[in-house]
């Protein structure tokens, strides 16, 4: 051991103690003997590191991909779309101007048999000679372009062909037209960048699109231009964002939703930014965790090393001296964890791409940032420091008089002021980082308070367990009395065990808890009277024709219409949507076009909360009623004028009333509803749904789209239940990607569990040998840490049972407002899982404490 002198002068280095280079040096050399009892520390802090750099990284390569390759995602450098209305003369001819112009339209439509007998909903796609503007369409069969150069031919998505039964060279038909298969569709250059579909995709040409005659007034179609700017304007970010600011003081009124090639899909942007920041809570989380291994090992380390600090103190070192060095060996070991959890952040999501890269939106590129890289160290140096702090700050009120007695009875003590005040403020800066780095404000203090919460429930818990183990009556089984002992014993596992597997556990139950409550209201809980079909694009004209057929195809259904056309928000009480940040629930009504729909009275499915309705045949200035909840999170209130652009122009309405709506029963509704002399006589369509009887034999239902196919070939129709099946497809892929990463969190305390078994270890094994010389037997010990493994495990499996549900009843009761489902089978799993862990590293520390022989054991004691 290096000795230490006593500075005997009064400058700031002697009242300090030693040079910062001299307690560096002392700091290192105690650390050559090794890193024993700090591999757990390192773990956790290397785990936790590990998940936030490769979320960053991986974040950063698709970024750095959708940055690179804008131009092809988009297919061009800037695109112009808009509901309803083709582009006139007038706007062709500016956009023209302005460099090369590709013109595609897109259509939901049915594609089916020629004999009538199948057919399945199609997003129909429309293009011209020109497109794609940048990249290439990848085909099996006729090359693309020759394929619709053919008169009639169509590309299809090869799920079409499987679902009726065609192959290339069959005819099919769209609408009133049929149209060649001439070859299957590999891959779709600008998909990222078109609308949401829900069906696969059919390619044809104008010409071909003009003979389906779907393109009506009132369609829903939607008209997108795709624009390569000419003499090199648009190849910088600059002069790209000049002549974005051109294109909308050019074309102001005429309602495109305008991107470039900078951000390609904004929304995919967002949905990638909110994964992200998820994501990184999650390793933020698995770091909380493991924070209980850091300070185990820290209490550990400073436990064996107390001859040590005996010896410093003797010989002249001031406690504050001995604060640092230890704190110089902790961060020193810390920074080792943070390395190897950085080189694992770094290298995985190379492997992840080389393994998942083809299921990801766009082609991602290996790409590194300072900020994720630093982002990540600031998360594990912090994490590190906060759980360290405490036990350290404990050792530096160790003194030579206490330290033998310490060993039969430590003394429970706070750390000075100084440290308790240190480690206050390290836990708001490290909070106040996570606020920081966080798109969302509101949910990332709901992360926070979440994870404040858990703790410090589950570390009252593991104190009150603590406490009354020591205080119940001990039962007459051996083995249980030792097992409920050792829940009470000074140094045991059960704040360790209780802490690092309840939190885990809680977010793992909250998950599934929530999940069961979504998967139970797609799948069981549909209102009685729910729709069976939805039927979009009903010319007015065919609106009676269509409801006799439904109505003579299966007697007893229900015919609901509705009017129906697409508009954009174009400003909201006197904003421009462009300047309004809404909350991220409400942000999608901002995005792209709204359907939009008129009615003289209240919609089914809708209640009035403020306000009055119009009356029948109101003709008075143009009236709009608005969702309550959406209008609270974009700041309008009755009183306040709506502008939407619908077809090209711009409508502005005054809010008259707000309605809270009832969207589970998917009757047919929207977010705002006009009154009819603001609407009704723009060119559209109608919306309309079908209810059938109880009972309905799918027979009767196949030969209800037959019908409806053979007599109104431009009306799609879609089945709910086919739509609800889709949408919970979707939502367990969801799920389970999040149990993946919440799964994490569980490693983590698996790692403070191993931890603090190995902690325990030196105490268990002289406590069994004691019993063993006392009489006692190998299955007497074992039979005695099993229940105490089990009791631990069950204990903290049911808080965090009661703990996750409630976390999820409040999530899905008061943020989804659906019923809250209660299910067994994740309460099993929890419990499962928590006594497998216990079991399993409880039974391999048990297996080294019966291998110890009591005579080595009591010499080396």
């Amino acid at each position: 051991m290096t000795a230490i002198t006593p500075s005997t002068d009064d400058t700031p280095r002697a009242r300090s103690g030693l040079a910062p280079s001299r307690l560096i040096g002392i700091a290192l050399r105690e650390l050559r003997a090794g890193l024993g009892g700090f591999y757990i520390f390192m773990a956790c802090v290397a785990l936790g590191v590990a998940v936030i750099a490769t979320v960053g990284t991986l974040s950063d390569g698709l970024r750095a991909g959708f940055e690179r390759q804008g131009g092809v995602l988009l297919g061009g450098d800037v695109t112009f779309a808009r509901m309803h209305a083709r582009a006139t003369d007038a706007e062709r001819g500016w956009l023209t101007a302005e460099g090369t112009l590709s013109e595609t339209a897109t259509v939901r439509t049915m594609a089916r048999r020629i004999d009538g007998e199948e057919q399945a909903l199609v997003e129909l796609k429309a293009v011209d000679a020109a497109y794609p503007l940048v990249g290439e369409v990848e085909v099996n069969g006729t090359p693309f372009a020759q394929a619709l150069a053919e008169p009639g031919g169509a590309v299809v998505d090869p799920v079409i062909l499987s679902r009726l039964g065609l192959k290339i060279g069959d005819p099919i038909r769209l609408a009133e037209a049929e149209a060649i298969v001439r070859a299957t569709l590999v891959n779709e250059p600008d998909a990222v960048a078109d609308r949401l579909t829900y069906g696969p995709r059919v390619f044809v040409s104008h010409e071909t699109l003009a003979k389906t005659e779907l393109v009506q007034p009132g369609t829903l179609v939607r008209w997108r231009y795709a624009l390569n700017l000419a003499n090199g304007v648009g190849e910088t970010p600059a002069s790209l964002a000049a002549f974005r600011e051109k294109a909308e003081a050019n074309l102001s009124q005429s309602g495109f939703v305008i991107a470039d090639r900078r951000d390609p899909s904004p929304q995919i942007t967002r949905t990638l930014d909110r994964l992200r920041q998820f994501l990184t809570f999650l390793g933020l989380a698995a770091l909380i965790v493991g924070g209980v291994g850091i300070a185990n090992a820290v209490s550990t380390f400073i436990e064996r090393r107390r001859n040590v600090i005996a010896a410093m103190k003797a010989v002249g070192a001031t406690s504050g001296t001995v604060l640092r060095i230890f704190l110089i060996q902790v961060l020193a070991i810390a920074f080792i964890g943070v390395v190897l959890g950085l080189a694992v952040g770094l290298a995985a999501p190379s492997l992840l791409i080389a393994l998942y890269g083809d299921a990801l939106p766009v082609r991602a590129e290996v790409a590194y940032s300072a900020t994720t890289v630093l982002v990540s160290i600031a998360y594990g140096l912090l994490v590190a420091l906060l759980f360290a702090l405490w036990p350290l700050g404990r050792a530096e009120l160790i003194k030579p008089s206490v330290l033998f007695r310490d060993e039969v009875a430590p003394d429970t003590v706070w750390p000075r002021p100084r440290i308790v005040v240190a480690t206050l403020l390290i836990a708001s800066l490290l909070i106040g980082f996570a606020l920081a780095m966080s798109e969302s404000l509101r949910i990332a203090l709901y992360f926070c308070g979440a994870l404040v919460l858990v703790f410090l429930v589950f570390i009252g818990l593991g104190t009150a367990v603590t406490r009354l183990a020591r205080r119940v009556p001990r039962p007459r089984w051996p083995e249980l009395a030792l097992a409920i002992g050792n829940l009470g014993a000074p140094g045991g596992l059960t704040r360790s065990v209780v802490v690092s597997l309840g939190a885990g556990l809680s977010l793992l139950v909250a998950v599934a808890l929530a999940d069961a409550s979504l998967v139970e209201e797609l799948t069981s809980r549909l209102p009685k009277n729910a729709p069976s079909y939805f039927l979009l694009d009903i010319p007015k004209d065919d609106a009676e024709a269509l409801k006799a057929t439904v109505e003579g195809a299966v007697p007893g259904a229900h015919f609901a219409e509705a009017p129906m056309l697409r508009g954009r928000m174009v400003e909201l009480a006197g904003r421009k949507v462009e300047n309004i940040k809404p909350p991220p629930e409400a942000q999608w009504v901002l995005n792209g076009d709204r359907g939009l729909t008129y009615s003289d009275t209240l919609p089914e499915g809708s209640t009035l909360v403020a306000g009055s309705w119009w009356p029948v045949g109101y003709d008075g200035e143009p009236l709009v009623s608005f969702e309550r909840d959406l209008a609270g999170h974009l700041g309008v209130e009755i009183g306040d004028y709506v502008t939407v652009n619908v077809l090209g122009r711009n409508l502005t309405a005054r809010i008259a009333n707000l309605r809270e709506v009832k969207w589970e029963s998917l009757t047919l509704n929207f977010v705002m509803v006009f009154s009819a002399n603001a609407l009704q006589g723009a060119p559209h369509n109608l919306l309309a749904t079908v209810s059938l009887p109880p009972g309905t034999a799918i027979e009767a239902e196949a030969g209800l789209g037959r019908a409806v196919g053979k007599n109104f070939p431009a009306v799609t129709v879609i089945r709910v239940k086919d739509a609800l099946n889709t949408a919970t497809e979707i939502l367990e892929k969801v799920m389970v990607a999040i149990r993946v990463a919440g799964a994490v969190t569980l490693i983590a305390g698996a790692l403070v569990l191993a931890g603090a078994l190995a902690t325990a270890q030196r105490r268990r094994v002289l406590e069994a040998v004691v019993l063993k010389v006392l009489g006692a037997t190998r299955r007497r010990v074992l039979v005695s840490h099993m229940l105490e493994y089990v009791l631990l495990a069950i204990i903290a499996g049911l808080f965090a049972v009661a703990l996750g549900g409630l976390a999820s009843w409040i999530a899905v009761s008061e943020v989804m407002r659906i019923p809250f489902t209660f299910s067994v089978e994740a309460v099993l799993k929890a419990l499962g899982v928590a006594i497998g862990l216990v079991l399993l590293f409880g039974s391999l520390g048990t297996w080294a404490v019966l291998r110890a022989r009591p005579t080595a054991t009591l010499r080396a004691g």
